[in-house]
């Protein structure tokens, strides 16, 4: 019996390069009202929102994509070429097949990189990031191109009082490598299916198609029902990520969640007791919720405006659609 080699990658893996890309339309909350009945005030105290950017028809996921990785790789030094896979989290790219990573992969360069679609909702930048890790330790790619992105504004239902104003449009990526310590702790994931009516598409696509349902299918949620599983249940998933890493609450120095809503990331920071030297991405309230460009969206803008350094410990935790999540501590590039 033949006994296989074992795989040569790098002993651990770290982010090293982050970029964004926010389409160029703000939709301020005045627009919303257009279509729903409620104020300003109420939205904003509820999520935080006062803007979103919505894609025009030329910001398509591809090239939102291809914006903000250009932007990553050149933060990360290296080049395309060096690229050797890409992993893209998305729900609303339209086409079944082929991925768009595949487009995207092409269009920056690489060489014949491998390229994949996830979809883990508003998770899915944290199963991208733990898949590049894999990949890079296992030695079946040196750098991993890691996007999340959405076109959130496509599957907004702007007559749906709950759900009208959360949703924006963007693109965040980095750019997953080598390293010679640990960089990227242990992820912390899993999934509540039996939860899953509580964020969902209205109807399937064949529905549609059929001719069943007159009304494109949008995202619904039952907000309050999200909110207390987010609040209670995440910060136990963000405290676990926290021991897997052997990181405290107070060694912390950046915290960056998934940006749902201000009220959630306000409860988790009281939850988790984090101290106030702690920087909180805030990113909602300018973004909307992007589901998964979310978090990386708001790294990059945090490590952009100076709120943030390179090498700052930073806890990050995704959840949503499924229901669905995953939580690391990460080095900040």
């Amino acid at each position: 019996m033949a006994k296989i080699k074992p795989s040569k990658g790098a002993p651990y893996a770290r982010i090293l390069g982050v970029g964004g890309y926010r389409p160029t339309r703000v939709v301020p909350n005045e627009v919303i009202l257009e279509t729903i009945d409620s104020s300003d005030e109420w939205i904003r105290s509820r999520s935080g929102i006062e803007t979103r950017h919505w894609a025009n028809d030329e910001e398509t996921v591809a090239a939102m994509s291809i914006e903000a990785s250009g932007k990553a790789i050149a933060d990360a030094g290296i080049s395309a070429e060096q690229i050797g896979g890409v992993i893209v989290s998305t729900v609303s790219h339209f086409k079944q097949t082929p991925a768009v990573a595949t487009e995207i992969a092409d269009k920056l360069g690489t060489n014949k990189a491998a390229a994949f679609d996830i979809s883990a909702g508003c998770a899915g930048f944290g199963y991208g990031l733990t898949l590049a890790k894999g990949m890079i330790v296992e030695g079946s790619a040196e750098y991993v191109l890691v996007i999340g992105v959405e076109r959130l504004s496509d599957l907004t239902d702007l007559e749906d009082r709950a759900t009208a104003f959360l949703f924006g449009d963007g693109a965040g990526a980095v750019v997953v490598g080598p390293a010679k310590e640990p960089a990227i702790g242990p992820t912390v994931w899993g999934s509540e299916g039996d939860k899953s009516e509580t964020i969902k598409q209205t109807v399937p696509w064949t529905d549609y198609r059929s001719g069943e349902v007159a009304k494109f299918p949008a995202i619904t949620q039952e907000g309050q029902a999200v909110f207390r599983w987010a609040v209670f249940e995440m910060a136990k998933v963000a405290k676990e990520a926290l021991d897997a890493a052997g990181v405290s609450a107070e060694d912390l120095d950046v915290f960056i969640p998934h940006q749902a809503n201000e009220r959630i990331i306000d409860s988790m920071v009281k939850t988790l007791k984090l101290p106030e030297s702690v920087t909180v991405a805030r990113d909602v309230r300018t973004t909307g919720n992007t589901s998964a460009a979310s978090i990386p969206l708001a790294m990059e803008r945090l490590l952009a405006t100076g709120e943030a350094k390179s090498g700052d410990t930073a806890l990050v935790i995704g959840f949503g659609a499924g229901l669905v999540y995953a939580a690391t501590v990460v080095t900040l590039p």
